[in-house]
This record gives C-alpha cells, sequence and structure tokens, in this order.
C-alpha cells in the first residue's frame, strides 16, 4: 500500500528551537490514504513535521517559527507533471513569442515574417502543431509552404514533416525516391511528392538533426532549461519527469544543479535511437553510465535522478502515424494526408528487436517504457512486458505503459495483471478529442484514454501535459497547467464543448492523485513525496480556491498562491 501515515500532530526530532513553518487555518488535503482533511501543518528543516488540528500544530510553535494564516485556503501536496520535454520547451519562444498556430494562414504569416530576416537559401521551421488543432483539420501540403520560395521549409508536427517544393528540390526528393526504412513519403494524385514525410525527414538536406536545439549555444540552452524549470515552479510543479533526454539534456541538468540553480525536482527518462542495429543500441544501453534510480556523481537523487529506460515504438495520434489496431479511415485520410486506405500508422520497432532491447535494459535495472500510442502499438508493448515478466516479474520496476491513448479493456487487464501503471496525458481529450472523433467515429473512441477503466483495474495513473512548445502554461502546445490535465480527467470537455464518453470521468481526488502520489510512485518517491504526512519531504502547494468545491469548471483556473520545496517557501 502506498502512501501510508498517521494524521495527527506526530513531531520528528524538531530540535531545541522548535519548528520552522506552520501554515494554519486550512484546508489541507493531505491525499494520504484515506484522502483525510487537516487544517494545519508544520515543517522542520525539509520535512513535514506535523499535520493535524490547529491547536495541535501549534503547539510545536517556537520563538523562531514562522506562522503563516491561510484563512481559509487550499494546501496540496507538491504537484507533479509526470511528462514534460523542458529543453525544447524552454527554447521555443526563447528568441521571441510564438503566434498561435491554428490555420493555415496563421502558419503563412509566421513564414513571411521569418522571411524577413532568414538569409535566403536558409531553413524555416515551423514550430510544432498539429493538423487535429488547424481550423482546416487537415495536414498541410508543400502548396501552403510555398509562399517562401527562396527558402526551405519544414512544418514540423513531430514525427511526421511537411516541407514546401523548394526543401523537395534542395534534398533531391522525386516521384522515384524509395521511401527509407520505416519511413513513408506522400504523393499527390499525380504520383508528385505532395511534401508530407513521414518517419522520413532524416532525407531532407541542410537541416540539422536535432531543429529544436539548432543555432543556440551551450550558453543559451542552460538558460533556457533554467528559464523554463522556473516556469513550471510558477505553475505549481515541485516535480517534474523529463521523458526524452539525451547526454547533451544530462549535461545541463548537472550543471544547473551544480551552480544550485535546479528550481523544482527532476527525474530524467533516458531516450535511446533504437534504429540502429540491435547489437549497437544493446552495446549503447550495456556501456552508458546511466541507471534508474540513480545520479552519477555528488548529487542529490532527491532532486534529479534517472527514471525510466524508454525507446519511441510509435508515432503520433495527431499526425497519424500512431500504430493503431484498425486503420485511420477516410476522414483519417482528410486529416494526415494519407493516401493509403488501409493505414494504421507505423510500429517503428519490430517485436524481437523490441524484447532484446528491452530485456538488455531489464538486466540493468531499468524501469522500463516506450512511447505507444496507438493501439496496435500498446499491444506490442504489451506483449514485450509479459514475455519479460514471464522470466523475472517486472512489477516492481515500474514498467509502464506511456500515453497508451487508444486502449482497450483487454489491454488494460493485461497491465493490471503485471500490476504496472500508465502516464497519461488528459488535456489531449480537451484538444484532440474532436478531430479524433472524426477519424474514429461510432464506438473507435470508447477507450480512448479512458481513466475510470483503468481506475476499475486498479491500474494507478501520473497525470503529464508532454509539454514541448510555448511558455505559457494555458496556451503553450500541451499546456502545463497541472489545473487543466485535473480538469479535463473530472469533465472530459473537449473544445467544441461535448463530454466524450462521460462514464470514463474520474472522481477529484482520484484526478488530483494522478498530480500527486500516483506521479510520485511512478518516480520510486512515494516515500518522500506525494501526498501531506509528517515525515515526508515538505512540498506543497497553496491555492487560491479549494479544489474539492469549486464548481467544476473553475478547477482549470485554480492558482498557486504559494509553493514550498523541500521546506523552503519558493513563490508567494
Amino acid at each position: 500500500m502506498i502512501g501510508r501515515g498517521l494524521l495527527c500532530a506526530v513531531l520528528l526530532a524538531p530540535g531545541a528551537g522548535g519548528v520552522d513553518l506552520i501554515l494554519r487555518n486550512g484546508h489541507v488535503l493531505t491525499v494520504d490514504d484515506r484522502f483525510r482533511v487537516a487544517e494545519a501543518v508544520a515543517v522542520t528543516g525539509k520535512r513535514i513535521t506535523a499535520v493535524g488540528k490547529n491547536d495541535e500544530v501549534l503547539k510545536l510553535r517556537s520563538a523562531s517559527t514562522r506562522v503563516v494564516d491561510l484563512r481559509g485556503r487550499t494546501v496540496l501536496p507538491g504537484l507533479i507533471d509526470s511528462h514534460v520535454h523542458a529543453l525544447s520547451a524552454g527554447l521555443s519562444e526563447y528568441r521571441g513569442k510564438l503566434p498561435p498556430l491554428d490555420s493555415f494562414a496563421a502558419i503563412q504569416a509566421y513564414i513571411r515574417e521569418r522571411m524577413k530576416t532568414t538569409p535566403k537559401g536558409e531553413w524555416i521551421i515551423v514550430p510544432r502543431t498539429f493538423p487535429t488543432r488547424l481550423r482546416e483539420m487537415r495536414m498541410p501540403v508543400k502548396e501552403v509552404l510555398d509562399v517562401a520560395p527562396d527558402h526551405p521549409v519544414g512544418f514540423d508536427a513531430s514525427y511526421v514533416w511537411v516541407v514546401n517544393s523548394l526543401a523537395l528540390k534542395m534534398s533531391g526528393i522525386t516521384r522515384e525516391t524509395p521511401n527509407p526504412p520505416g519511413g513513408e513519403i506522400g504523393h499527390d494524385a499525380k504520383g508528385e511528392p505532395n511534401g508530407i514525410l513521414r518517419n522520413a525527414n532524416r532525407l531532407l538536406k541542410g537541416l540539422k538533426s536535432n531543429s529544436e536545439t539548432r543555432g543556440f549555444s551551450h550558453e543559451d540552452k542552460r538558460a533556457a532549461l533554467e528559464a523554463q524549470l522556473s516556469r513550471y515552479v510558477d505553475a505549481g510543479l515541485t516535480a517534474v519527469g523529463d521523458r526524452a533526454v539525451t547526454p547533451e539534456d544530462i549535461g545541463l541538468y548537472e550543471e544547473i544543479y551544480k551552480q544550485k540553480k535546479l528550481p523544482l525536482r527532476v527525474v530524467m527518462t533516458w531516450r535511446l535511437d533504437a534504429s540502429p542495429p540491435v547489437e549497437q543500441v544493446v552495446e549503447r544501453i550495456r556501456s552508458a553510465p546511466y541507471r534508474s534510480g540513480g545520479m552519477m556523481g555528488a548529487i542529490d537523487t532527491a532532486w534529479l535522478k534517472f527514471g525510466a529506460f524508454k525507446v519511441t515504438l510509435d508515432g503520433g495520434m495527431t499526425i497519424g502515424t500512431a500504430y493503431q489496431r484498425v486503420p485511420y479511415g477516410e476522414f483519417g485520410r482528410q486529416l494526415y494526408g494519407q493516401t493509403n486506405p488501409d493505414s494504421r500508422g507505423q510500429l517503428f520497432i519490430a517485436p524481437d528487436k523490441l524484447y532484446t532491447i528491452m530485456a538488455a535494459a531489464r538486466d540493468l535495472g531499468w524501469q522500463l517504457t516506450a512511447h505507444s500510442q496507438g493501439g496496435g502499438a500498446i499491444d506490442a508493448l504489451l506483449d514485450c512486458f509479459e514475455r519479460l515478466n514471464r522470466e523475472k516479474p517486472i512489477t516492481g520496476t515500474r514498467s509502464h505503459l506511456m500515453h497508451a491513448s487508444f486502449q482497450s479493456p483487454g489491454a488494460i487487464a493485461r497491465l493490471a495483471r503485471m500490476g504496472l501503471p500508465a502516464d497519461v496525458q488528459p488535456a489531449w481529450l480537451y484538444f484532440d478529442g474532436p478531430a479524433l472523433s472524426k477519424v474514429f467515429p461510432g464506438g473507435g473512441m470508447k477507450y480512448f484514454i479512458p481513466l475510470k477503466t483503468y481506475r476499475n483495474r486498479g491500474v494507478l495513473l501520473a497525470g503529464g501535459s508532454d509539454h514541448m512548445t510555448g511558455f505559457d502554461r494555458n496556451t503553450a502546445t500541451n499546456p502545463y497547467n497541472p489545473f487543466m490535465g485535473m480538469w479535463t480527467a473530472v469533465t472530459r470537455k473537449m473544445t467544441n464543448g461535448a463530454v466524450l464518453n462521460p462514464e470514463e470521468c474520474i472522481s477529484r481526488e482520484d484526478a488530483l492523485r494522478m498530480y500527486t502520489l500516483w506521479a510520485a510512485w511512478l518516480q520510486h518517491s512515494e516515500k518522500e513525496r506525494g501526498s501531506v504526512e509528517a515525515g515526508k519531504l515538505a512540498d506543497l502547494v497553496v491555492v487560491d480556491k479549494d479544489y474539492m468545491s469549486v464548481p467544476a469548471d473553475e478547477i482549470k483556473d485554480l492558482r498557486p498562491v504559494m509553493v514550498i520545496i523541500d521546506g523552503k517557501v519558493v513563490r508567494e
């Protein structure tokens, strides 16, 4: 059982000077096993000393104790976003604010603006957005991007890129160019390349492999990462899971930590490119100095550590490359610019190769996961997990599904039998549900982010945003406001006002657990954080209204007014 503790004024060696901080007259949601509510919290040093009634906790006060009268405001455990991409997010607006990219006209206006400062012949990259969020509800093609005839232009939709005519010409991509391994070149009705490249942007010439960080100095990257982590704290987050770190990211995190500028706790997921021959991938796993739960050098793992090992198993549902159980259908062909009526998306790693890679990581003690969004990819990852589990139980590793948007009762039952959790992004339902409902009409969306079905089977859920572009917590691509995620989980409302599968709504208690105790459990940290209990690290968030009693539609608007990390008030 996770998060077990007592709700009373239990003193844990505060020392002769008494406690350092008392929050009183509050509405303290402990998120302990009984979801009990207290009035006051005491903090000594880095840890919670007592939780209970006002008069009990105030007995611990000394002359040096800071006492804060909350005047009825609500205290939550420190909030955790289990899934962010902090460096790319921090760089996305580092040199200027991005306009809303919600239509072809907006995309073209952005390109024209960039033409003013970009030398001819150099790449212009349209920052990441998705056709499911465009007014036209379809993938742009080369003609949309041809407003810049003297610049190669790339529209970054993650696992799919769209490029203009000049980019195709510069890269030598013609109607005769064969598809690269695991990728696909889109064609129009006449058989000419239409600019859509599915998992095939490696064919492009003059485009650096990591477009998100190109052109930035080391100092730029460090400053951008530090600033984005600070914005996460402003949103009420006290810990994040950075879910695709590279050696460069790891080095930046180490620098920020050693400079004593790391503003919140970070659990890193090491993502490895699985496209090389399997022998090379396995050797890379075995030779790397990284290990789950650890960190190199004199670094406090309560602040910075490795969590999971990750590979990318399929593409994205917003761009038609998530590997599904059934074809995307007629509207999917319009939305994603597909020409193959039987397209189910793309599975990037063959089953035997996936098993060999995961087994090598398992043998080194890694927590295992993979980007697996479509139903077919979920089934493939569960096949691998079950094969590993038969050899040696992996429940204790807390290996998990990542995204797993298109579920099925059978897949959830398999996950439950192994006692494994899932890392989910509720806000995708809000943003992408209307378009996806047209792609999969009828019952095709019945088990899209099915939170209640997960809970009925006892599967723990960690909530995350997959934040990667934009600074604003509410308007970024994949907003990182944790209360938006909770609101979506509770209401299942979409941008068109409709409610998708209301039977899959979960309680406010469970929505809060997704961003506190269960997220901490995913990070192997539930004994130290995730609930307001004596003995745990003092990570707390005070919000302006009562999470449990405000109207449901106001949950997304809750605002942090105080953030405490490691016993220190870092925002107020």
